[in-house]
């Protein structure tokens, strides 16, 4: 079954700040800014911004399972807010992917599809601009999910979640290696190792 997100989930435009971003340590708003979203797919909470901002609505507060997505550059892909971020709002031109089916659809699922190939062509082939790409909320909200049961979502949210972190681990294991023989190399140069 396909459905169009638009029939699943909200899509809802970033917080647009008039000005440049003013931390304050004693602001009671966090800021989901693009540098806040990992190469995993995930929203990093750890660092976010605090701002003060009085006139915030209830529908701009990012909550927990939502995704958000980049809308602009040369990555099209969504990242999950895992943890609750507390009273946080996401920045422009991000955009908040919030599910209204869960009975359908889960989050882990719908952020593991949109990095995928069938919708990256469908996400390239809507993107306008000749220097800055960008997706419009339009674009997602009529792009088609394949929508397995639910059981089936969370057996290919768990086995991504999996490969993910055997690409990580081999990565790091790589890196060590590559350390490794340098260090040794070295010595070799400075005649303290046969």
């Amino acid at each position: 079954m396909k459905k169009a997100i638009k029939h699943i989930a909200t899509v809802q435009m970033g917080y647009s700040f008039r000005s440049r971003l003013e931390a304050s340590a004693d602001g009671r708003v966090s800021v989901i800014q693009m540098k806040d979203l990992q190469d995993d797919n995930i929203v990093s909470c750890n660092d976010l911004v605090k701002i003060e901002l009085d006139d915030v609505k209830e529908h701009h507060i990012a909550r927990k399972n939502d995704l958000v997505f980049r809308s602009r550059g040369l990555v099209t892909t969504s990242a999950m807010l895992h943890e609750d971020p507390g009273k946080a709002v996401i920045a422009a031109p991000l955009l908040r992917i919030r599910i209204t089916m869960p009975d359908k659809v889960l989050p882990e699922y719908l952020n593991w599809y949109i990095s995928q190939r069938e919708a990256q062509i469908y996400l390239t082939s809507r993107a306008k601009g000749t220097v800055q790409k960008m997706i419009s909320k339009q674009a997602i909200e009529e792009m088609e999910v394949t929508l397995p049961t639910l059981e089936k979502q969370k057996s290919i949210a768990a086995l991504a979640k999996l490969s993910a972190r055997e690409q990580t681990l081999l990565k790091l294991l790589a890196d060590k290696r590559e350390q490794y023989v340098s260090a040794i190399l070295m010595q070799m140069a400075k005649g303290k190792h046969e």
